[in-house]
């Protein structure tokens, strides 16, 4: 019998990332399927660095989404990649109290440190700096980033140099 569209689409995802998914899948009720799809997401842009569009109609085949649908939610949340980036993704806090606590410098800290304007990556592919994050969450530690979704606090551009000079 003739694999489907559908079918062809959906295994582009390895084992890997479908245990993944069916992880998600588990947590929602059957006719919440969709709900999976965040996590699914995740699991792919960190498999593969970013999300292209083949991968995002494999994710909407194996959850039975609209592809439409999942697209939505890649473009809308910050945290997904729709083009490459570097390896090391850098977000710097830019609400009103990391801003009052010297965001600003600090964005200006890096752009010079690594010859890049935020949402660049770095020629050589190490680094990219996100457009703007409205908010992380971390007001008591303002200013504050994250590197690779670890959250780093009460900054000074000394600070930055030792989080960003200790990856390879």
């Amino acid at each position: 019998m003739p694999r489907t569209l559908k079918q062809d689409r959906a295994a582009l995802l390895n084992d890997h990332l479908r245990e993944e998914i069916d992880h998600w899948l588990g947590v929602y009720p059957e006719d919440q399927r969709q709900s999976a799809v965040l996590g699914a997401l995740r699991a792919v842009q960190h498999e593969h660095g970013h999300l292209t569009t083949e991968m995002m109609d494999a994710v909407a085949a194996y959850i039975g989404m609209p592809e439409i649908a999942v697209y939505e939610v890649a473009s809308f949340y910050s945290m997904y990649e729709l083009k490459p980036v570097g390896r090391h993704t850098i977000a710097v806090c830019t609400n009103i109290s990391c801003m009052l606590r010297g965001s600003d410098r600090i964005v200006e800290h890096i752009e010079k440190k690594l010859g890049v304007k935020t949402g660049e990556s770095t020629p050589d592919g190490k680094f990219y700096i996100k457009r703007e994050e409205e908010c992380l969450a971390a007001c008591c530690g303002a200013p504050m980033m994250q590197v690779n979704h670890v959250y780093h606090e009460h900054l000074t551009p000394e600070r930055v140099d030792e989080i960003l000079d200790s990856l390879e």
